[in-house]
């Protein structure tokens, strides 16, 4: 034992750098483990939402952990960044009301689209595109994007708390702080916090595990596990209808429908990138992102497989910040992450234990500390102020982070324009503002 642990160690220094980067397998593995705390909703949710297309909800509920697992493991080893994956919210939305819900696509052909819109992924990383794309955005719109996921995760916490709840009069408006719901949130909320204050380490993962032991004991927490069998994978894997895709039959739907997974996920996975990069301290001194092309590849396959699977689009997590917060650094992060979501696979039912009461108070703190990125942006430039605010304001008000990216970028490039400052080098940056144009224009004509 004594042996084999010093070369478990060496091992895991070799593969993960982790002395470089600050950090030891103790601290991974707790950030590891909260990352997972704060995504394991989608065991739940995911199955529900894609249900509505006719997919068996115990083989989505499989499908789900196993892609999320393989992809979280495979950005993990191969990019060595603490960035988890799993099937997206929204486009799992889009994926079962709008293509198959009301374009009436089966979702054999819908998850076929979602591969094709991996391999144009892949190839677009092949291509450089996407690495250009990155590298187009300005430095101040990198920092507008963290302070916007901030924004953007605290308001998802504060909502799945029930301390922010819809309003027909003024859209959102204090929820009821006596429900269950709230006050769980709020008393993890303060331990969450002293803890984090006072330098304690895994203070994210006690906070969310007295919370969830108040819960129980207060009988607040209520628990009915569903009928799950794990062999049920195999009515949604590998069951793509390419066929369909190619028949004619949908017309030039498919192409809306490929061009909105591709776009989407394209600036959804490129804002998470940033955001969660920067709050961990990998962004180089010259704005650029170690193991690039790495990572961008890793996206791509992550959504091939996820569709073999049987699942909607496999994204990066806004949610990973939690687990950088709790000083995740390296792969090994991403690593145990994933490792946890198959584990998952064997008990996804059970993912119900820990209540979003215990796992809101997480995502409202690391909202909070997401905003320290602000203070680069020069406020008293209107150049720079206004984009920036756009992106900061559209991510969590429109909930996309793609529409955040959208307007600052549309919105910069204009600026550049009529002050004339536009350069032979920013073409890459006025194509991008065509292209948003185009795509708002579309999306009105909808």
């Amino acid at each position: 034992m004594s042996e084999a642990a010093p070369e478990q160690a060496g091992f895991l220094e070799r593969r993960f750098e982790l002395t470089a980067r600050g950090t030891t397998p103790r601290t991974e593995v707790l950030a590891g483990a909260t990352t997972f705390l704060t995504m394991a909703y989608i065991i739940v949710v995911n199955p529900a939402i894609l249900s509505a297309t006719g997919m068996p909800v115990a083989a989505v509920a499989a499908a789900t952990c196993l892609a999320a697992a393989f992809a979280s493991i495979l950005m993990g080893m191969t990019a060595n960044v603490p960035l988890a994956l799993a099937p997206g919210m929204g486009l799992n939305a889009y994926f079962a009301f709008t293509v198959v819900g009301a374009m009436g696509v089966p979702w054999q052909v819908a998850l076929a689209c979602v591969f094709l819109s991996g391999v144009a992924f892949l190839l677009l990383t092949f291509a450089g595109i996407r690495q250009l794309i990155i590298a187009a955005i300005p430095p101040h719109l990198f920092a507008a994007v963290a302070g916007g996921i901030g924004l953007f995760i605290g308001f998802i916490g504060l909502k799945n708390a029930g301390i922010v709840v819809s309003n027909p009069a003024t859209s959102v408006a204090l929820g009821d702080l006596h429900a269950a719901n709230a006050w769980l949130a709020l008393l993890g909320l303060a331990i969450i916090a002293a803890l984090t204050s006072w330098k304690v380490r895994g203070g994210i993962l006690i906070g969310i595990a007295v919370t969830t032991l108040v819960g129980w004991a207060t009988g607040h927490v209520a628990f009915t596990p569903q009928p799950y069998d794990l062999t049920a994978i195999g009515d949604v894997a590998f069951q793509l209808d390419f066929a369909g895709v190619f028949s004619g039959k949908y017309g030039i739907g498919l192409l809306e429908i490929l061009f909105v997974f591709l776009f989407v996920d394209l600036f959804d996975n490129i804002g998470t990138l940033m955001g969660v990069s920067r709050r961990a301290g990998l962004i180089r001194p010259d704005g650029s992102i170690p193991r690039l092309n790495r990572i961008l590849f890793t996206d791509s396959i992550a959504t091939m497989f996820g569709a073999l699977a049987g699942t909607s689009t496999v994204v990066s997590y806004v949610e990973s910040a939690s687990g950088v917060q709790e000083g995740g650094r390296t792969g090994l992060t991403a690593v145990v992450t994933g490792l946890l979501f198959l584990v998952a696979m064997f008990l996804a039912p059970y993912a119900q234990l820990v209540p979003v009461s215990a796992t809101a108070p997480a995502l409202i703190l690391v909202g909070a500390l997401m905003m320290a990125p602000l203070l680069d942006v020069d406020w008293h430039d209107p150049e720079v102020a206004v984009p920036a605010f756009l992106t900061v304001a559209m991510i969590p008000l429109t909930y996309s982070i793609a529409n955040g990216l959208a307007f600052g970028i549309t919105a910069y490039a204009l600026l550049k324009l009529v002050r004339g400052r536009i350069t032979k080098t920013d073409w890459l940056l006025l194509v991008l503002a065509l292209l948003f144009v185009a795509r708002f224009v579309w999306l009105a004509a909808e």
